[in-house]
């Protein structure tokens, strides 16, 4: 008589399977069996380095989403049942359980406290993987000091008994996903297909005259990713420059006539003369006005020496601000955003040559500068380019989740991964 014995059931994967049609089932079990063979595993599992490779997620973060999806039996082994219960959770789960799986995430370091060396190691992961994923070293210092604007952004506020490091706390981790909304979009799409159109991996394409010197433009890649965050797929392809004081002179009508032949959104960048970078993104063309108009879609950033981004509350409706010629000190002449007259959140004077910003309520944002008063060095405004199909609705993703897969298979071989073991 044998003893033999089915293997013990796993409550996690049949609870998670719950949430996914046959279908999704079907494309997630045929991705498995690929991966699992270019691991050389019989089909048995999947191993890091094809797992990584395949989701296109380096360095530490990788190794750290690797052995949660493994479950921490740090046996170097995904299985199917591994995968399906990971992206339950981490796709389709509560926000509280999404958020407190990508806040485990981010402890790449694995020692039970998010400190700011496991956040510098996140944004080094999607340096890799946006900017300069094959970087000669130019310019490394001056890309380094970009890249510290979103770790800049956050906050550790947790004390650490027996120790002078302080953690971020769950808190401040949701806190930083808010002021930095792309870092947010790209940990939580890391299981997803790795196509271009997987949510914090959108870098717009800026598009300026050949004869403009780039050492000159403010807005960066890095920047532009960031203010993106905050925008639809569709608004992040292209921007185009429309004004540069260093080109086109402090002039408020030079502005207005260059942004006057298109209707779309725009960003508007400043660096003032105490070096900080901020702005506001306009939903609506700048028109003269008597009084605020805008919709929720406008909000304020901060650009540099940190990244932040301030949505609208709710708590007005003082949005964008455009008035042009008007004699009544009630009506400022010039541009800005939130607040209220001579009190904004953003202000620009019809000359150009100052403003000011103070904490508002509008979008919940703090004095943009080191002080309240500016004086612009640099003025830069971008020309969003959205893609609207002619049937109006967003354009499908091209091909099946298997097709996508398949030139993703074809990528490891290039590579040399496919088929061959951990």
């Amino acid at each position: 008589m044998g003893n033999a014995q089915s293997p013990p059931a796993d409550p996690l994967f049949d609870t998670a399977i719950r949430a996914f049609t046959t279908q999704e089932l079907e494309d997630l079990k045929s991705i498995f069996v690929s991966l699992a063979a270019q691991s050389g595993s019989n089909g048995k599992f999947v191993s890091q380095s094809v797992f990584q490779a395949y989701f296109r997620v380096p360095g530490l973060l990788g190794t750290k989403l690797f052995q949660l999806a493994t479950r921490k039996r740090n046996d170097g082994m995904l299985l199917f049942e591994d995968l399906v219960v990971t992206k339950a959770i981490y796709e389709k789960g509560s926000r509280d359980e999404i958020e407190e799986f990508i806040y485990q995430l981010c402890d790449v370091t694995g020692d039970g406290i998010l400190g700011r060396s496991d956040i510098e190691a996140v944004i080094n992961s999607v340096n890799e993987c946006l900017f300069y994923p094959k970087s000669d070293g130019t310019g490394l210092t001056s890309h380094q000091d970009v890249l510290k604007v979103f770790v800049n952004a956050a906050q550790f506020s947790e004390k650490v008994e027996g120790s002078s490091v302080e953690s971020m706390s769950l808190a401040d981790f949701r806190s930083w996903c808010s002021l930095v909304p792309s870092a947010r979009k790209f940990l939580g799409s890391l299981l997803m297909p790795p196509d271009s159109g997987r949510p914090g991996y959108q870098v717009p394409t800026l598009h300026h005259s050949e004869d403009i010197p780039a050492e000159i433009l403010i807005l960066r890649k890095e920047y532009a990713w960031h203010i993106g965050g905050a925008l639809s797929q569709d608004e992040v392809e292209d921007w185009k420059l429309l004004y540069h004081s260093g080109i086109n002179g402090l002039s408020f009508s030079t502005f207005l006539g260059n942004l006057s032949n298109g209707d779309g959104p725009t960003v508007l960048i400043i660096k003032d003369n105490e070096g900080f970078v901020y702005g506001g993104y306009a939903s609506q063309p700048w028109d003269r006005q008597s009084d605020f108009y805008g919709d929720m879609k406008c909000f304020l950033y901060q650009l540099y020496p940190k990244a932040s981004i301030f949505r609208p509350t709710g708590a007005n409706n003082n949005l964008q601000w455009c008035a042009v010629n008007f004699s009544s000190d009630s009506i400022p002449n010039g541009i800005g955003f939130g607040g209220r007259a001579n009190h904004f959140g953003l202000f620009l004077s019809a000359n150009f040559d100052q403003g000011h910003t103070f904490p508002c309520t509008t979008f919940n944002s703090p004095c943009l500068s080191k002080t309240s008063k500016i004086h612009p060095e640099v003025i830069e405004c971008w020309g969003v380019i959205a893609k609207v199909p002619q049937n109006g609705k967003p354009e499908a993703l091209k091909g099946t989740v298997l097709e996508r897969f398949k030139e993703d298979r074809n990528m490891l071989k290039m590579v040399g991964i496919a088929n061959s073991s951990d």
